[in-house]
């Protein structure tokens, strides 16, 4: 039987990488989905590959947008999950105020202002999982700003997860995960570093957008789980950074 046979999921972000592959997954398992993304052109693309119920394209960090997304959704839904946004790097000699800012609304405030609006309308028992990475664990240059925001993550989701319940809160720490973004931000890195991780990792291959989307479906599934902070890594934290 379908998992989530009869459920809403709405994935803000949904229109590529890992958000795409949740909503994919989830629909793969029953679940009506309602994706959101900044551009028209590639949430559509992607509403119509997944089959979504519905797809609004608007940038996540405008917050009037946000409120009338949520006005425009069902009165009840079961999960939601946060993809949106993707981290800023730079060294301290380098870093923008003006950025900084963007990042800390992306990371910190978006979750927050998420979960103002689902009071209510994530249904007893659904889900509400955000994103992060493992950036505290690897202290290093140009790192500051993320580390510290990865940090004060697993806080903000277990106090969530008790103010906001019955509704679950949980959040997803991923290590390098082999999605558009990654290679964006790579350039002409990404096969090195890919090459980089199937030698290394203990898992011995790279992760999958596919592989954040299962375990996603599964904290959605798994009524027991809440107020927790799931690493999907491939062991990356557990061998030395070359």
């Amino acid at each position: 039987m379908a998992e989530l046979q009869g459920q809403t999921v709405v994935v803000i972000g949904g229109s590529s990488g890992m958000g795409l592959a949740t909503a994919r997954r989830a629909r793969a398992e029953g679940a009506e989905v309602i994706i959101t993304g900044r551009d028209p052109q590639r949430l559509k693309q992607a509403a119509d590959d997944v089959g979504a119920r519905g797809s609004v394209a608007f940038d996540a960090t405008d917050w009037a947008a946000l409120g009338r997304f949520f006005d425009g959704l069902p009165a009840s839904f079961d999960h939601i999950m946060i993809t949106a946004g993707g981290p800023y790097y730079a060294p301290l000699a380098e870093l923008d105020h003006g950025r900084a800012v963007h990042d800390f609304d992306l990371h910190q405030w978006l979750p927050v202002a998420v979960a103002q609006h689902i009071v209510g309308r994530v249904r007893p028992g659904g889900t509400m999982l955000f994103m992060t990475g493992t950036d505290a664990r690897r202290p290093g240059p140009g790192q500051a700003l993320m580390a510290a925001g990865t940090a004060a993550l697993p806080a903000l989701a277990a106090n969530l997860a008790v103010e906001l319940a019955p509704i679950r809160v949980n959040l997803i720490a991923a290590g390098f995960v082999d999605t558009p973004l990654s290679a964006t931000l790579l350039g002409g890195d990404l096969d090195r570093r890919r090459d980089q991780l199937r030698a290394t990792l203990p898992i011995r291959r790279v992760v999958e957008p596919s592989d954040v989307a299962g375990l996603a479906v599964h904290l959605m599934v798994n009524t027991a789980l809440t107020g927790a902070t799931y690493d999907i890594d491939g062991g990356q934290q557990l061998v030395p950074e070359g």
